[in-house]
This record gives C-alpha cells, sequence and structure tokens, in this order.
C-alpha cells in the first residue's frame, strides 16, 4: 500500500498527486519532463559557479566536507550532480513515488544520497534531529506549487546553515510568463501537460526577496533565464520577466 504524502500547511495535495503521476518518466529527456532535462546544464552551471565562489572551492569535486537539501527533489534530476561535485545530500519530496524513482536511478548509478519521504517543515521541526542545516538549500521549481509560501519559506531558512546559501528558481508572475510559460507551454507547444502550473502562484523577484528576509536571508543576486527556440537551448539572462534565479545567504553567527 502506497504511504499518505507527509502533510504540512505548505504541501498542497493536487500539487504532489500531479508530480507523482508523471513520476516514472523523471529520468527520460523525451518524456513529460524534457524541458527540465533541456534546463538542467544552465542551472547546474549557475548552481557550481555561484557555490564555488561563495565557499572558496575549486576542483572536480570542489564541495567535498559540505552538505546539501535538495527540497522538492524529484526524481534527483539536481541531486545527482551535486553529490558527483562533492556534496553530502540529502533530497526531500513529499511524493513517494518521486523518491522510489530517484531511489532507483541513484542504486543503478551508484549514488549515495539520502533520500527522504518528508517535507521542508518536518526537516525543520524534526525532534530526532534536532538543529538540522545544510550548507546548500535547492528550492528549484518549487515555490510555484507550495500552498502557504511564507510559511513554508521560513521553515526553508531554519534549514540554512549560518554563513550557507539557498537557491531559489521560479516563475515571475507577469503577462509575458502567463503567454509563454503558461499558455505557450502548455496548450501550445504541449511541453508540459495542461494544468501543471497555476499561474495565480507564479512569483514576483519584489515579493520572493521580501519573503526570504522574513525567513532570516539575504537576496545577494536575481539572475535571468532565457530559452533560445533557434538554439534550442537555455541561457542565463538580465531578463527575468518569465525564469529567474535569486541566491540568498544567512549571515554568520558570532
Amino acid at each position: 500500500m502506497t504511504n499518505p504524502a507527509p502533510s504540512a500547511p505548505s504541501i498542497d495535495p493536487a500539487e504532489v498527486e500531479k508530480f507523482s503521476a508523471m513520476a516514472a518518466e523523471w529520468w527520460d529527456p523525451a518524456g513529460k519532463f524534457a524541458p527540465l532535462h533541456k534546463f538542467n546544464p544552465v542551472r547546474l552551471q549557475f548552481l557550481r559557479e555561484t557555490a564555488a565562489k561563495h565557499f572558496g572551492r575549486t576542483g572536480l569535486r570542489p564541495f567535498e566536507g559540505l552538505n546539501l537539501l535538495d527540497i522538492g527533489c524529484g526524481g534527483g534530476l539536481l541531486a545527482e550532480p551535486m553529490v558527483r561535485l562533492g556534496f553530502a545530500v540529502t533530497g526531500a519530496d513529499a511524493s513517494e513515488k518521486n523518491i522510489k524513482t530517484a531511489m532507483t536511478h541513484a542504486a543503478a548509478s551508484g549514488l549515495g544520497i539520502d533520500y527522504r519521504v518528508t517535507t521542508a517543515e518536518s526537516l525543520a521541526d524534526s525532534g530526532a534531529e534536532p538543529g538540522l542545516t545544510f550548507d546548500v538549500v535547492l528550492n528549484m521549481e518549487v515555490v510555484e506549487h507550495v500552498a502557504d509560501l511564507p510559511g513554508y519559506l521560513n521553515a526553508c531558512g531554519k534549514l540554512v546553515k549560518p554563513g550557507g546559501l539557498m537557491f531559489v528558481a521560479t516563475l515571475n508572475k507577469t503577462l509575458k510568463s502567463l503567454a509563454l510559460a503558461k499558455i505557450g507551454v502548455e496548450y501550445v507547444l504541449r511541453w508540459l501537460p495542461p494544468g501543471t502550473h497555476d499561474w495565480n502562484r507564479f512569483v514576483e523577484p519584489a515579493r520572493l526577496t521580501g519573503l526570504l528576509q522574513d525567513a532570516g536571508l539575504a537576496v545577494t543576486k536575481t539572475q535571468g533565464l532565457s530559452f533560445d527556440p533557434l538554439s534550442w537551448s537555455w541561457d542565463l539572462s538580465g531578463d527575468t520577466g518569465v525564469n529567474y534565479m535569486v541566491v540568498a545567504g544567512k549571515a554568520l553567527s558570532f
């Protein structure tokens, strides 16, 4: 019997079920998650370069000795390359089907990743692991799917170590994003199943910055991303009108 998804104020059961139904396709580059496979190289480069500069790390496995939490890890598309870069990785997702997919793929790849069916709130308030924190917390394409965004980000903020970083990738709430990321992607190009995103939950950078500040973090960078239909690829850009990422840090405690 499948265990019920963990409950938390930020968890929308309909969103969990939506991605659970697609779990088996996470690692199919031509499947329903094809846009993420296209997106992955540019966001991986950004994550690596930003974190390496922040922590003063170099080399093939620059992040040995550091730990990372991938919230809403899905099938592990980011968790696996992060462990290859040296991080001790914990992957968290509210969908048991996603976690089973991620565990199976990691095992086949010979990678040790601590995958858990859990929520940010549960990790932040875990009596079994008091003070559980991470050098890096990834929040990639998650915040536009949660029901209680302030509460969710507050829990995520507790999970960042002093001196650590949180990366957030999401969709801006603009008419451009409605036309491209919602109508274009789901109903014209059919890159994603209709209903994957709710434009009303897209988040403006100013609002996200304020909520992260309330969670005890300071945004240090906002980075736009753009899709080039001619080269069929993603690139970093100054355009935050549709996709963007923010980097937020937690001050050191003295």
